[in-house]
């Protein structure tokens, strides 16, 4: 079985430790994890490798977030993989900071990286990471508040966070997603 895991970000190294790039940091765990490492192809950085006989295939957009979709298109049609075989990791501004919600299904709660990716599926059905970063900011500041860097009392918290997401990603490719969400969500 293979698996396609997205972590939504922007590239770039202004965007690294921004909120709106968590779903890049933790595929850069993951990589790690799985011991491999990501290559320029195409519309994204891509790794791949294999976790407990299932292979995964890691990418993080290059197209940026607002259109995320178009480098999930592209890989789901080349690796020929499903809606179900998909696992999208992205910030949410809904949790608060630390909290993260597995969902086999539901709306982009605003998203533009999500609006985009349920364009290109035609619907709501895939499974996603919800990766809470809070929403401390002013009326009008949303996006500078996600495209501005984590604190430093979230960056030393990030590296658990970060390994529990990525136990929730290997979840799914391992145990699935109902035992993975039971197991996980809160």
């Amino acid at each position: 079985m293979k698996y396609l895991i997205v972590g939504l970000g922007n590239p770039g190294p202004e965007y690294e430790l921004t909120r709106h790039n968590i779903g890049f940091l933790v595929l850069d765990a993951l990589a790690d994890k799985i011991g491999t490492s990501f290559s320029l192809s195409r519309q994204a950085l891509k790794a791949e490798g294999k976790f407990k006989g299932r292979s995964l295939h890691l990418i993080k957009p290059t197209t940026f977030m607002n259109l995320s979709g178009k480098a999930l298109n592209y890989w789901m049609k080349e690796l020929k993989i499903g809606p179900e075989q998909i696992l999208i990791i992205t910030d949410d501004l809904a949790l608060p900071f630390g909290r993260l919600r597995m969902r086999a299904k539901g709306s982009s709660g605003g998203h533009n990286g999500l609006k985009d990716i349920e364009r290109v599926l035609g619907g709501q059905k895939y499974p996603r990471i919800r990766f809470g970063v809070g929403s401390d900011f002013g009326k009008g500041q949303q996006v500078d508040y996600v495209l501005s860097n984590f604190p430093q009392e979230e960056l030393d918290a990030l590296p658990l966070l970060i390994d529990r997401a990525m136990d929730m990603a290997l979840g799914l490719a391992t145990i699935g997603i109902d035992r993975t969400m039971s197991q996980y969500n809160d």
